[in-house]
């Protein structure tokens, strides 16, 4: 199963919950949040040498395509995959698995988000051997991660387990939850059942083809007519040409909630998505003053804080508490952590205002 196994990483993106860090070219996944390589440049070292670099696959783009080959050098032009406008997950996922089935007929795809901090290593590689192994025996299995919750989270989708799998780790999917209440969440918590849906999947490229056939015909019709254009016209213009004409929908709302064959793993790593400013509280840490500082910041009276800046520009800070700072060259931020979610009604203004160089 290793030699037809491929990493398929999901870098898209619009850069509105990390500004003004992250802006519409630079997203989430090409900032440095939780180490010294970007958030992309770490799914690839997570996937590589395990999976040979020529077996990982970004979709992109357009706006972002340039980076990630600055970002990713050693990937050939044919790896990257560009997407001429958003469509969703599914339309994504589609387009990786047409362009695999080209070459190899028994391509098995890891897909994985560009932007989450999975740790360690071994434990996530495992879980894909483990993984690959079910969609081995099964060929038409779809196989899901799901992430025991830690804290009632209202900003995740749920998996709710059902019956065991005939592997002995495995789970047939009950039921997909929405992103729930505070006081549903909190059952979900306390019930054992429910894992985060962490947005990691496992099945084969041909198999997924063929659920997006029976379940978004138009997906499916789209995507033949890209193989069937490239052909003549080459496989850039087919896409430019078809994509946009694609239903914008989630591969989970799409396809799996209503596959008949969904199974859950309940996954061994340690998992975040880094959805906000807050998420560097659990990445690095905090002081004994309840503050979280990445680069050069000096504060008295300073409690609960999230600074975010170089080592060449100093932030201080005199009598604050619960806030985000974060500086960059041409921006800075200020805000109340109650506000955190408002970030992107801060973007919409700037935008509304005539600043979008700031964007």
């Amino acid at each position: 199963m290793r030699n037809s196994l491929y990493a398929v990483i999901m870098a898209g993106g619009s850069g509105t919950r990390f500004w003004p860090a992250s802006r519409r070219l630079l997203p989430k996944q090409f900032l440095t949040l939780a180490g010294p390589r970007t958030m992309l440049q770490t799914t690839v070292d997570r996937c590589t040498p395990w999976i040979p670099l020529s077996r990982v696959r970004i979709v992109t783009n357009a706006v972002q395509a340039a980076e990630v080959a600055r970002e990713l050098p050693d990937l050939g032009a044919s790896q990257i995959l560009v997407e001429p406008c958003g469509r969703n997950t599914a339309p994504c996922i589609g387009l990786a698995a047409i362009q695999l089935l080209q070459t190899d007929p028994d391509a098995v795809m890891v897909v994985l988000p560009a932007d989450h901090v999975i740790h360690p290593i071994s434990y996530f590689q495992d879980a894909v051997e483990r993984a690959s192994a079910i969609v081995s025996q099964s060929p038409e299995t779809f196989v899901l991660f799901g992430v025991p919750p830690t804290y009632p989270a209202t900003g995740f989708g749920y998996i709710e387990r059902g019956a065991a799998h005939s592997d002995r780790e495995a789970f047939q999917v009950g039921a997909f939850r929405e992103k729930p209440s505070r006081a549903v969440a909190e059952e979900f918590l306390q019930s054992g059942r429910h894992y985060w849906n962490c947005g990691i999947f496992v099945w084969r490229a041909a198999a997924i083809l063929k659920a997006l056939e029976e379940f978004q015909p138009v997906i499916f019709e789209g995507l033949q007519r890209i193989v069937l254009h490239a052909q003549t016209k080459g496989w850039e213009h087919a896409v430019e040409q078809e994509f946009p004409q694609l239903t914008s929908i989630s591969i989970d709302h799409g396809v799996l909630e209503k596959a008949r064959d969904v199974v859950v793993l309940e996954a061994p790593f340690e998992w975040d998505d880094v959805g906000s400013w807050l998420a560097l509280q659990r990445l690095l840490g905090i002081d004994v003053e309840r503050n979280t500082v990445s680069g050069l910041h000096c504060g008295v009276d300073t409690h609960g804080c999230v600074v975010r800046t170089t080592d060449q520009h100093l932030i201080a800070t005199l009598g604050v508490e619960d806030l985000i700072i974060v500086h960059t060259p041409d921006a800075t931020l200020v805000a109340s952590k109650a506000n955190e979610n408002s970030i992107r009604d801060l973007v919409a203004e700037l935008e509304r205002r005539g600043l979008e160089r700031f964007l």
